[in-house]
């Protein structure tokens, strides 16, 4: 049998937190129509402003092959635009459009419940905690990250 000391894993506790917030939202949006791909396309939209295709996937952690079909159906939806960025023409820099602001307030009420189910009980003075963990996990992660890139 493989032995593992899970009880004690931050990563086993992150990853297993993040999956079902994930499958939380899913389930969220499902009535709605609207996909989870869809709205993290729009969330690093608002997050970030407008984005060329491979960074966006790159964000998503999926091949840009697999993105197309999302942005397709998307554009087709009229939810978004592919246009040529300034600089270099052959980029598309992916735009939400005026018609993926009803779609955005849904996603935010959805992503709003889940927030409130997975916080529920907790004080104030714990969710400042928890963020400033999560933040101080990922600065770790990335400077292991950094060191591994100087490395190569």
């Amino acid at each position: 049998m493989l032995e593992y000391d899970f009880e004690n894993s931050v990563g086993f506790w992150i990853m297993t937190a993040a999956h079902k917030y994930q499958r939380a939202i899913n389930e969220e949006l499902a009535p709605t129509g609207i996909t989870y791909r869809q709205a993290q396309v729009l969330g690093f939209l608002a997050l970030e402003g407008p984005l060329a295709q491979a960074e966006l996937a790159e964000r998503m952690h999926l091949e840009p092959a697999t993105l197309v079909g999302i942005l397709d159906r998307m554009e087709r939806d009229g939810w978004i635009k592919r246009l040529a960025c300034h600089n270099d023409r052959r980029r598309k820099l992916i735009h939400p459009q005026p018609s993926a602001k009803p779609v955005w307030t849904k996603i935010v009420a959805c992503v709003k419940r889940v927030r409130a189910r997975a916080t529920h009980g907790m004080k104030p003075s714990e969710l400042a905690t928890l963020k400033r963990l999560l933040n101080q996990v990922q600065k770790n992660i990335n400077q292991g990250l950094s060191a591994l890139e100087t490395v190569s």
